[in-house]
C-alpha cells in the first residue's frame, strides 16, 4: 500500500503520494496541491523542494557521502580520469574500452573552434572578467554549430556533448591568454584532455609547456570533484532554462553565468584571500580563528560550512590529501597549505564549529591546488565551469529523455499593491 501524507486546511482533509528515491530519501509530491487546495507552497531558495527525481548523483549531507552514478567520489581518486568521469556522468554506467576510446578521439579531434571566433574574443576588452567571455561563447560557439539545435537522438548528442567539453577548455585558455595580451596556442591532437588544455594554457611560440604527472594528476581530479553536485544553483539553473527547450549551448552557458555569483563558483577565491591575509599579516591562525568566533570581527573563517553537508564534505579531504601530493610532487612547499592544515586542525576540534556543524569544503584546498599549478585566481571559476559542464550536460540530456517534463514555472506570492488606478502625470503629487 503506497504510503500518503495528510494535510488539514480547516475541515478538510487531503492526501499527497510520498515518493522514495533509491537511498530512501522521501518526498511528498506536492504537484497537485493547488489544484485540489487552491494553495501552494512557499519556499524561499527551495532548501525544502524537489525540482525533479534524478539518476546522476547521490548526495547524503548528514553523513558526508557523494556518489556520482552510484560510485563513491573517492574510489576516483586512484584513477584520476576526468574524460571517463564524464562519460559516466551523461550515459549512465562506465564506458567500454571502445566507448571510451571513441569518446576520447572526439574530445582530441574537436578541440579546435573555428577561426572566425578569435574575433569575437578581440572584441572583449583585455580586463573582462573570464566568466563573462566563457559564457558569451558558449553562446556563440552554437551558431558555428546548428546542428545543436535540435538533438533527438543519442548519437547527434553524443556528438554534441563531446564537442562543447573539448572546445570549453579552448575558450577558457584563449579567453586567459588574450586577458594577458599573448598570442593563441593551438590544440595538440596528440595530448589528452588536462595536458592539452595546460598546453593552451602556458606554452609559448618558442616554448612548450610539459604537464608533469603529479599537475595531470591533480587538475584531473579537480575537475571530476566539480563534476556534478546534484540541484545547485548553477545545474538548476540548466535544467530551467533547458525545460523551455532551449538549446544544450545556451542552456550551459546560463549554467556558465549561475556559476558566476560570489555565493557559488566564487568561494576558493576567498578562502585563498583569507589564506594570503593571515601570511602576509603575520597573524597566527589560533589568533584568525578567534577573531572569527567573534561576533563583531569582521574576519570570517573561508571554506567551512555547506548548504547541504552537516558533515565533513568528502571531496574536501580528498582535495587535502591532492594539495599534498601535488606539492611533493613538484618539490615545492607553500606556506598556504601549512596554514589551511592548522585552520582545519583547529576548527575541528572546537566545539564552537563542531556544535555549528561547520566542517571544511570543496573551496577549502582547490585554491591552494590551482594556485600552485599556476591557474591566476580570475580563472579559478572557470576551471569550476569546466569541471561542472559533464554535469550541466547530463542533467540537461536526463530532462530532455523523461517523459511529459514541463517548462520550469514556479508560483510567487504577491505582496505588492493591490488594485490601483492609474495617476495622470499633471495631477500626481
Amino acid at each position: 500500500m503506497p504510503q500518503t501524507a495528510r494535510l488539514t486546511i480547516g475541515k478538510t482533509e487531503y492526501e499527497f503520494p510520498i515518493v522514495e528515491g533509491t537511498e530512501g530519501e522521501r518526498a511528498i509530491d506536492i504537484e497537485r496541491l493547488r489544484a485540489q487546495t487552491g494553495l501552494i507552497t512557499l519556499d524561499p531558495g527551495y532548501g525544502n523542494t524537489g525540482s525533479c527525481e534524478s539518476a546522476i548523483t547521490f548526495i547524503d549531507g548528514e553523513q558526508g557521502i557523494l556518489r556520482y552514478r552510484g560510485i563513491p567520489i573517492e574510489q576516483f581518486e586512484q584513477h584520476p580520469n576526468f574524460g571517463e568521469v564524464a562519460w559516466l556522468l551523461i550515459f549512465g554506467r562506465l564506458p567500454t574500452e571502445e566507448e571510451y576510446t571513441s569518446f576520447s578521439t572526439d574530445l582530441t579531434e574537436h578541440a579546435n573552434i573555428d577561426e572566425a571566433m578569435k574575433h569575437h574574443f578581440e572584441g572583449f576588452p583585455r580586463s573582462a572578467p573570464p566568466m563573462a567571455i566563457l559564457s558569451a561563447m558558449i553562446n556563440a560557439l552554437s551558431c558555428f554549430h546548428p546542428e545543436v539545435f535540435t538533438l533527438e537522438d543519442p548519437d547527434h548528442f553524443q556528438m554534441a556533448a563531446a564537442r562543447l567539453i573539448s572546445k570549453i577548455r579552448t575558450i577558457a585558455a584563449y579567453a586567459y591568454r588574450r586577458s594577458r595580451g599573448m598570442s593563441y596556442i593551438y590544440p595538440k591532437p596528440g595530448l589528452r584532455y588536462v595536458p592539452n588544455f595546460l598546453h593552451m594554457m602556458f606554452s609559448q611560440p618558442y616554448q612548450e609547456y610539459v604537464c608533469k604527472d603529479a599537475v595531470w594528476d591533480a587538475l584531473n581530479l579537480v575537475l571530476i570533484l566539480h563534476a556534478d553536485h546534484e540541484q545547485n544553483c548553477s545545474t538548476s539553473t540548466v535544467r530551467m532554462v533547458g525545460s523551455s527547450q532551449a538549446n544544450l549551448f545556451a542552456s550551459c552557458a546560463a549554467g556558465v553565468c549561475a556559476l558566476w555569483g560570489p555565493l557559488h563558483g566564487g568561494a576558493n577565491v576567498e578562502v585563498l584571500q583569507m589564506l594570503e591575509a593571515i601570511h602576509q599579516g603575520n597573524t597566527t591562525p589560533e589568533e584568525f580563528v578567534r577573531l572569527a568566533k567573534q561576533e563583531d570581527s569582521k574576519a570570517r573563517l573561508m571554506g567551512f560550512g555547506h548548504r547541504v553537508y552537516k558533515n565533513f564534505d568528502p571531496r574536501a579531504k580528498v582535495l587535502g590529501r591532492i594539495a599534498e601530493r601535488l606539492l611533493a610532487g613538484m618539490g615545492t612547499n607553500d606556506p598556504l597549505l601549512e596554514i589551511a592544515r592548522k585552520l582545519e586542525e583547529i576548527a575541528l576540534s572546537d566545539s564552537y564549529f563542531i556544535d555549528r556543524k561547520l566542517y571544511p569544503n570543496v573551496d577549502f584546498y582547490s585554491g591552494i591546488i590551482l594556485r600552485a599549478i599556476g591557474i591566476p585566481t580570475n580563472m579559478f571559476t572557470v576551471m569550476f565551469a569546466i569541471g561542472r559542464l559533464p554535469g550541466w550536460i547530463a542533467h540537461w540530456w536526463e530532462q530532455n529523455e523523461t517523459p511529459g517534463t514541463k517548462i520550469a514555472r514556479p508560483r510567487q506570492i504577491y505582496t505588492g499593491n493591490g488594485a490601483t488606478d492609474y495617476v495622470p502625470m499633471n495631477v500626481r503629487s
